[in-house]
């Protein structure tokens, strides 16, 4: 085989290689975005079974109220704080800690509720957008499978 003949060889199978890996790695980037939305859409669906009574409540959810689930309510995030100072500054007796509440109970139940009330916001948009991330699961899916080597060519009739 003469050296030009074999220099043409190689650079036919290096662009080859190339081609496959530049497929691979855009093929893996793709493959990490479905599986990210489908974990989302997982996520989704878990709330939809577990959260199920605080989502009726979802309208209310804007980051000024929580679901309260012992007590199947929406609580207004400031009406809380006052009523957690109120128990503090009164002493009544908290069964959770079995002694009358302080401060630095009131305190610790304050962060909770105010991290509640951003989960709940969050989860209700999750739940909301599950339609929209299972069109966009669809359609990613399909582009995938197009674009797989050996595909065959979509039919356009």
């Amino acid at each position: 085989m003469p050296r030009h003949a074999a220099r043409t060889s190689l650079c036919a199978i290096m662009s080859t290689a190339l081609l496959v890996l530049n497929f691979s790695s855009s093929s893996r980037a793709q493959l990490a975005v479905i599986n990210d939305l489908r974990g989302k859409i997982f996520d989704a669906k878990m709330l939809q079974e577990t959260f199920l009574k605080g989502l009726t409540h979802c309208s209310e959810f804007d980051g000024t109220n929580f679901y309260f689930e012992q007590r199947d309510r929406v609580l207004n995030l400031q009406d809380y704080h006052r009523a957690l100072n109120s128990l503090a500054q009164g002493g009544i007796f908290n069964p959770e800690t079995k002694k009358p509440w302080d401060q630095p109970d009131a305190d610790k139940h304050w962060a909770q509720a105010q991290e509640l009330a951003a989960i709940d916001k969050a989860n209700c948009a999750l739940v909301a957008s599950l339609p929209d991330m299972q069109k966009q699961l669809a359609q990613l899916q399909q582009a995938a499978a197009a674009a797989a080597p050996g595909a065959a060519p979509a039919n356009n009739k």
